[in-house]
């Protein structure tokens, strides 16, 4: 790759005195990735993914999967993703497009950094304020930390390199370009959740609108009209419909994670039966017969509900296994720069098999009573606390916190606070401020 704009960090481009590690080839491209995988492992965002829900509530158990250990997994499957490409026998031009083992974990290992306390409860709970001052979305926040709030640059957050940066951009482009709360409401049904309506489109926030401008700056005009096209929706938001190739790999191995890794936690939970899994699953298989990823899954069904942890494991690896080496590296035909042109996918049939896994993992086991009961329970305290830190900033906010919210009155940097909080800091400072007895001048908060 001969882009040394990949390098460039905020820092450097502004005239800030470079921070190496005596680093006698500061273009090395390694050595930039490492640091940016360094700098998210080090960060306090990517720690306080250790108390923040992936699928399960926190303290249900301590075998079950948070979101620190969903993204370490989802580094995993990135780093075998990129490696299967590499060696997939590719053509020099589009082999050397193919991030290295340490620019795939870094994205990875960054991608869920803005998700705030209790998932997607919370995320709608956040935007219920902020939708008419920028809106509040999870990958947006995570474009925040990474540029803004973490702590490596004063003024720059971890001030990765711009390839790590463009990786991470999932939705480019802002809350304002995308929003339409109007269709929303007015497609709203009267028996859904009436904090739906604050559910928020695909983006990063208005207030960052100069970080996508840096990000996709290098490339040519007709690809950063490309890559930030939007399809309208008649009934909602509108959406991105195109991606950079680190980030299709990114999101591939998400997906995999929340479709197969999510299932094994529901299977030893006992959520999901066998009989369930055949009516649900195993019947829309034949759709797909001949390939290799569904005669894996019909091979290791029996393994996968016999009661057995190792024999679970096992037939988990294979499915996740079945879904890497069918994945490849697809031309889109429009763009001039490799990173927007091409685009990691699997194949129709494995796409289509993954998808049945997600949406078994989505009917039985995020739209499962009890499951439902904790978000809405964690959008409650969500809800409450924001509300509790507008009214009483100069009280619960932090002296530097409450010093920038006194100079700025930006609503966002109460956003940042709340979004930042973990599950179990949430809940006891919500119990403190709102149960009469619990708090004590001890508890540190």
């Amino acid at each position: 790759m001969e882009d040394h704009w990949i390098l460039r960090r905020r820092e450097d481009e502004e005239g800030y005195p470079r921070k190496t590690f005596n680093d006698p080839d500061s273009e090395n491209y390694e050595s930039q990735f490492l640091r940016d995988k360094a700098r998210i492992i080090h960060s306090s965002a990517f720690r306080r993914l250790q108390s923040k829900t992936q699928v399960f509530s926190l303290g249900d158990s301590d075998f079950y999967r948070t979101r620190l250990t969903h993204t370490l997994e989802v580094a995993q499957i990135g780093a075998s993703i990129a490696s299967q490409l590499r060696f997939s026998g590719h053509r020099d031009q589009i082999s050397t497009l193919i991030p290295s083992n340490s620019l795939i974990e870094a994205i990875c290992l960054a991608h869920d950094l803005g998700h705030p306390p209790y998932g997607h409860g919370g995320e709608y709970s956040l935007n219920k304020f902020m939708y008419q001052d920028g809106g509040f979305e999870g990958n947006g926040q995570t474009l925040r930390i990474v540029c803004r709030l973490g702590e490596f640059s004063e003024q720059h957050g971890l001030d990765l390199t711009r390839r790590t940066l463009l990786g991470l951009l999932k939705y480019p482009a802002t809350h304002s370009e995308v929003a339409n709360y109007d269709q929303v409401q007015a497609n709203h049904s009267d028996t859904s959740s009436k904090l739906a309506l604050y559910k928020p489109p695909k983006c990063i926030h208005d207030d960052d609108a100069d970080l996508l401008e840096w990000i996709i700056k290098p490339f040519s005009e007709s690809d950063r009209a490309i890559l930030t096209e939007l399809k309208s929706n008649p009934t909602g938001h509108a959406k991105t419909i195109r991606k950079s190739f680190d980030t299709s790999i990114m999101e591939l191995a998400d997906d995999i994670a929340y479709g197969v890794h999510d299932l094994e936690d529901a299977i030893a939970m006992g959520l999901v039966s066998h009989r369930i899994w055949e009516a649900e699953v195993m019947e829309q298989l034949p759709n797909h017969s001949g390939t290799e990823l569904a005669d894996i899954i019909t091979r290791y069904t029996e393994k996968l509900f016999s009661g057995s942890h190792k024999q679970l494991k096992h037939g988990i690896s294979n499915i996740v296994g079945g879904l890497i080496r069918d994945i490849e590296i697809r031309d889109l035909e429009s763009g001039e720069h490799e990173l927007i042109r091409f685009n990691a996918c699997l194949t129709t049939d494995s796409a289509a098999i993954l998808n049945i896994l997600k949406n078994f993992v989505f009917k039985h086991v995020i739209k499962q009573r009890q499951n439902q009961i904790l978000e809405l329970k964690g959008q409650m305290i969500v809800e409450k606390l924001f509300e509790a830190i507008l009214e009483n900033p100069e009280r619960l906010l932090k002296p530097d916190e409450f010093a920038s919210f006194k100079v700025t009155g930006s609503k966002r940097i109460l956003s940042d606070y709340v979004s930042g909080m973990t599950d179990v800091y949430a809940s006891r400072l919500y119990s403190n401020l709102f149960l009469p007895q619990s708090g004590s001048l001890f508890d540190q908060l």
